[in-house]
């Protein structure tokens, strides 16, 4: 009678064992994964377009879901209202430029950039190759087209026309919105346009020969920016690390080799199936104009920052400076 117990004990150890190889091999009672977190994520525009690649590489190879993430885009209506809604807490995150925060820093958004994608700008100056603009002097007397008048783009065309002593008066500046903004230069109504590496592609698809000189050639714009609120930084950095983290994989999967990446992207994004060729061309302009030479990917660059915000508030766009520091920061960068 006294061995019973340690019977007893003997068989529950078996029955345990037993219980765990099941497990081990059967997927149907394998142990539950923790669930995927979602997330809704505010891009400033549809996501179907090129300039979010980074974002949906991220999604179509699992980088997000390899960090416990359940990832849901959401369009909303430019850069600063994705800032509103990311600073009243609708939204843990965001897709704006690095320009965004001194704009929205100035209306009270508490919200900072946490990463940039690429050392370069996101705005270009695209011209007829017969034009022959080498400089933004040459535009003086003509007809450029921009998105609009509150858009980075247009600021960035400000910001090259003041380095040669022009002004928006100089010019005659046409807001053609979202689709004219390229339509009107590829059909020669306008010998350039404030643009972004996706308007350009679809320029010169539709014909249009052109050159391009990257605005921070001459005035230093940013590249696209992640975007969270202090609250967020402050609470949850463990959640801006893993958004972070996979959406720069995505980034770099362009970088190491567009060809690829166009393959997997256009899977995800079918809507641009039989157009790889214009996607690939997108991804190598955004690889040679915008990513390139960012020694840390995702670090923002506090001297350009300051700079560009003096001149935001020399252009009456913003009342006064905050301090670089409320504007970024880079504590999800650096391989971390």
């Amino acid at each position: 009678m006294k061995k019973a117990p340690a019977l007893m004990n003997k068989r529950m150890t078996c029955v345990s064992l037993l219980a765990s190889a099941l497990l081990a091999v059967l997927p149907g009672v394998s142990q539950a994964q923790a669930p995927l977190q979602e997330i809704t994520y505010l891009l400033p525009a549809p996501g179907t377009l090129p300039a979010f690649g980074p974002w949906m590489l991220a999604q179509a190879k699992g980088y997000y879901k390899a960090e416990g993430l359940d990832v849901k885009f959401v369009a909303a209506r430019g850069g600063v209202d994705v800032a509103k809604q990311v600073g009243a807490g609708n939204a843990v995150i965001g897709g704006a430029i690095g320009d965004t925060p001194i704009i929205a820093r100035a209306q009270g958004i508490p919200v900072k950039s946490v990463a940039v994608l690429g050392s370069g700008s996101l705005a270009q100056l695209v011209s007829h190759k017969d034009e022959r603009i080498e400089s933004p002097r040459e535009l003086k007397g003509k007809t450029v087209t921009v998105i609009s008048y509150t858009d980075t783009t247009y600021y960035a065309l400000l910001g090259m026309l003041s380095k040669v002593g022009l002004t928006k008066n100089d010019v005659n500046i046409q807001a053609a919105g979202p689709a004219g903004v390229w339509q009107q230069f590829a059909a020669k109504k306008a010998v350039a346009m404030a643009g972004v590496p996706d308007w350009t592609a679809t320029a010169m698809e539709a014909g249009a020969q052109v050159d391009i000189l990257p605005a921070d050639v001459y005035f230093k714009s940013m590249a696209q920016a992640i975007l969270a609120s202090d609250e967020t930084i402050q609470k949850n950095p463990q959640l801006i690390q893993k958004l972070v983290r996979a959406t720069l994989k995505g980034m770099k999967d362009i970088m190491v080799n567009p060809k690829e990446a166009t393959i997997a992207y256009v899977q995800h994004v079918p809507a641009h199936k039989g157009k790889e060729a214009n996607i690939q061309n997108v991804f190598e302009m955004y690889n040679k104009y915008v990513y390139a030479n960012q020694k840390v990917l995702g670090q923002m660059d506090e001297v350009r920052l300051a700079e560009l915000q003096k001149f935001y508030v020399s252009n009456g766009v913003v009342p006064k400076e905050a301090a670089p520091k409320d504007l970024y920061t880079n504590q999800f960068v650096g391989g971390k």
